[in-house]
């Protein structure tokens, strides 16, 4: 799987949880949108059997009281007519359903898509601050060497001159008897 965009696509950052879970809640409302949608569709279907039932019963009341080669291609005309219109919309609603229902795959092919990758992320990220944990005592120790060194090294230093002598509480810088300029440390 590549991570360069299409040219027709702009880059988008990856999703936030809270965003994935923005979108999953929205998915959500989606299907039980299309679940009342199949519904009433059910209720229009259920709506139209019975009035194909009824036009079938009428007919056959109709074909014992007359003539039926008469009246049959009359009874024909009427029930399509009938049925016409509510063919075309339960076509229609079909045809509307399979869409929103390739939408929907879509929508949860690209969420799946984007929770393995959130997912991939987070596990390095994990496996980074593993090792960086692992990597913490030498910090540690590192940092305890330095401060043992500076702790022997560090008076010498600043003894080598009068400025940072006289920051060392308790030093000063004096001349001893050979003319030699030293930092003392005067203990009375």
């Amino acid at each position: 799987m590549s991570d360069e965009a299409p040219a027709d696509k702009p880059d988008r950052p990856p999703l936030s949880l809270d965003e994935l879970r923005e979108t999953l809640d929205r998915l959500g409302d989606l299907s039980l949108r299309l679940n009342d949608r199949v519904e009433e569709q059910t209720k229009v279907i259920g709506h139209a059997t019975t009035m194909t039932n009824e036009a079938r019963r009428a007919a056959e009341v109709t074909k014992q009281q007359t003539d039926p080669d008469q009246y049959a291609e009359y009874a024909v005309e009427v029930i399509d007519q009938r049925l016409e219109k509510q063919m075309k919309d339960i076509k229609q609603t079909a045809s509307d359903l399979l869409k929103a229902s390739n939408y929907t795959r879509e929508v949860l092919s690209k969420a799946d898509q984007d929770r393995t990758k959130a997912q991939r992320q987070l596990w390095e990220r994990e496996q980074k601050l593993d090792q960086w944990k692992s990597r913490w005592p030498l910090f540690g120790l590192g940092a305890l060497v330095l401060a043992l060194a500076m702790t022997v090294t560090l008076p010498s230093l600043l003894a080598t001159n009068e400025f940072t002598c006289e920051l060392m509480v308790g030093f000063v810088w004096t001349a001893t008897s050979e003319a030699t300029d030293v930092c003392a440390r005067y203990v009375e």
